[in-house]
Parts: C-alpha cells; structure tokens; sequence
C-alpha cells in the first residue's frame, strides 16, 4: 500500500464532508425551528443529536478498522452517513429530523477511520506530515461548515444544506473504491476482543495522558468558538450572524498553519510541539479576552488558538498511532472520546460563565484549560523521566 498526495488529498476531503454533517445543524437552527415548528428551548436537540450519535460511533464503529477492510468500512460509513441526510432533508416533523441526523452523526466517525487508514498507509518518517494534512481536513470541515450551510440556507432553504451534503458523500464514495486501496488483514480478530483492547487503552499511562492533553485542549477549544458570539453581538460591536462567521476564516488561517506541526513530529520533536502549542495556547487568550473593545486582538487570539489546537492535535496522534501500530483505529477512537467530552465541556462552562461574569469569566476559563493541559503534559513527562531512570538503575 502506499499513500500518494492524491490520496491523501482523497482522506482529507471524506474528512471535511464527513465532520461537516454533524455542524452544519448550527447555521440553520432558526430557519429549522421556523419550518418544523419546534421552539426555542428545544432547539439545542438539533445539535446534540448528532453529538450523541457520534459519541456512539467513536466506541462501538471505530474499532472495526482494526478487524475490516478499512476501504470497504470507509465506504460503507459514507453511504450510510448519506441515508441520514437524505432523512434529514426529507424530514417534515422533528423526530424524523432528529433519526436522519442520529444516523448521520453516528456514521461521521468515518473520520478516525480515515486518519487511523491515512497514519497506516503512511511510511514511518511521514505520518506527521500525512495525519497534519488529513487532520486540516477536519478543521476546514467545522469552520467552513457554518459559511457554507449559511450560504446555501440563504439561497435555497435548509433542506439544500443536506441534500449537497448527500451528493457529495455519494461522490467521495465512488472515489473511496476507485482510489483507494484495499487492505488484506492477516488473522482473525473478533468484535469482542477489538472492543477489549479499547478498553485496556483506558489503563496505560500514555495513552491517558494523551487523552487528557486533548480532552483540555479542545475544552479550551470550544470555550472559544461556542462563546465568541456572544461579546461580538453584544455592545459594543453588534455584529451580525455573518460577520461574526468571519472570524472562522481567521481560525481557518490558524488551523492550516499548524499542519507543519506533523513535519517537526516525524522529526522527533513531538514532545516539544505539544508543550510549545501549549503555551502558546494559554498566551492566545490574554488576546481573545479582550473581545469587549478590540477585535484585531480577537482575530490575534483566534489564529493562535487555532494554530495551537491543531499542533497539539496532530501531535498526539502522531505519537499515539506510532506507539500502537497495530490498532491505530482503537487508538484514534479512544482517543478522541476526550476530544468529544473536552468540547462539551467548553461548550457549557463558556455559556454559564458569560451569563455570570461576562466574556472575561469565560476568557478565563479558556486560559485554565490551556494551564490544566500543559500540567497533564509537565506530569506525564515527569513521571515517564522517573520511570527510564528507575529502568536504568
């Protein structure tokens, strides 16, 4: 098997289209509620339906790409992320509407599938550098999400966000089987011993650092990009839903930038990336908090989180995928679980914070969560330092 920029290029859109289908609810929340009738307070279980069915997903789907043909799974996962859509786009009540992005969001781990499929396919002195180009992929897919299902609700109606959405699931599909190649496993492994070996990751000490690197990292992630909103459309800005989705293009910037990160992990710097984007992201919120009377620090802080979220990101699972060759898609499913967990977290502590101290409670909430991060990162290194010395003596 080998991994072509093609290809690679290949991985990184399923990545985009896949992850999009579980933000594009986001943009088009008012003219949802407006059309099926569903009020206010019960909007947000747009958004978390699909949230729950990709958390269902990342435990008892990923790990099938350690047993299975990862083509085939790929392109199975996309169709039926496709069948959700077409629910979706379909739907005239809310339960039908809720079915369509259960599935979809339950089949968008299609994700980890494909970075797990990218980081094998890739030689050892690449998978940086192919997990940092796959995972952008990912980045463009949440961020752009929200421009392009703004734009086509805009023009035609909401049911068009998903009805592109399925065509180019379809799309990516056929170029999955014509492009990519097949995988021969060796060996018999069950379900039940797959899901055994996710489980017993929850016991090793590097894989639980990892994850809770992560689990800060995108909680400081999802304090930003939840809350911004909020002091942009407030005094003094009053900024519209589309200028405010502006600020993603500047996130966008950030993210991309961060897929030389891969490059200096291959180089055996990991260590070094992890703890340097740490930093950088505690120091972006001294500029994201102070929403309230500059936007140029916003846009400042906005690159910078975003660039440090992305290095960190592509880090870790350079180093995870390199110490568990031989359950890459366990791996990247466990580990992502913390990814899922630390953005709700954000999520909720950003909205109770601003509505108790304003965007400079939750400005701080996003600078702890980057400190907590970088104490997970200053322990495990201690503890790993200890343990080589203990080896030795």
């Amino acid at each position: 098997m080998s991994l072509t920029s093609g290809r690679r290029m290949l991985l990184a859109m399923i990545c985009a289209v896949a992850v999009a289908t579980i933000y594009v609810a986001q943009p088009v929340l008012v003219q949802v509620g407006r059309d099926l009738g569903v009020p206010e307070a019960d909007l947000g279980w747009i958004v978390a339906t699909g949230q729950v069915g990709y958390l269902a997903g990342l435990v008892f789907l990923v790990p099938l790409g350690d047993m299975l043909d990862r083509r085939k799974l790929i392109a199975g996962h996309l169709l039926l992320a496709t069948i959700g859509m077409a629910v979706a786009a379909a739907a005239n009540q809310l339960w039908f509407l809720l079915v369509g992005l259960a599935v979809a969001g339950l089949f968008a781990v299609v994700v980890q599938t494909t970075v797990a499929f990218a980081a094998d396919l890739a030689t050892a002195t690449d998978r940086g550098r192919t997990i940092g180009v796959v995972t952008s992929g990912v980045i463009i897919g949440i961020l752009g999400a929200r421009v392009f299902a703004g734009g086509l609700a805009a023009l035609w109606g909401r049911r068009s966000v998903y009805i592109a959405l399925a065509a180019l699931l379809v799309g990516l599909t056929v170029l999955v089987l014509k492009l990519l190649p097949a995988e021969h496993r060796s060996g018999h492994v069950t379900y039940g011993e797959v899901l055994g070996s996710l489980g017993r990751l929850f016991r090793e000490r590097l894989f639980v650092s990892r994850g809770l690197i992560t689990f800060f990292l995108f909680a400081s992630f999802g304090t930003l990009w939840s809350g911004l909103a909020l002091p942009l459309a407030a005094e003094p800005w009053h900024l519209t839903t589309a200028q405010i989705g502006l600020f993603g293009i500047a996130g966008l910037a950030g993210a991309l930038g961060a897929a030389r990160a891969g490059r200096w992990a291959d180089s055996g710097h990991a260590d070094l990336v992890t703890v340097s984007a740490l930093v950088l992201l505690a120091v972006s919120w001294s500029a994201s908090g102070q929403a309230t009377w500059s936007l140029w620090l916003v846009v400042v802080g906005v690159v910078l989180l975003d660039f440090a979220v992305q290095a960190v990101h592509v880090s870790n699972q350079h180093v995870l995928t390199e110490a568990y060759p031989h359950r890459t898609s366990s791996v990247i499913g466990g580990y992502m679980l913390f990814y899922s967990l630390g953005s709700a977290l954000g999520a909720t502590a950003t909205s109770t914070l601003y509505a108790i101290a304003g965007w400079t409670g939750s400005a701080a909430a996003g600078g702890t969560f980057a400190l907590c991060g970088l104490l997970v990162w200053a322990v495990s290194r201690r503890a790993t330092t200890r343990a080589r010395q203990d080896a030795l003596a």
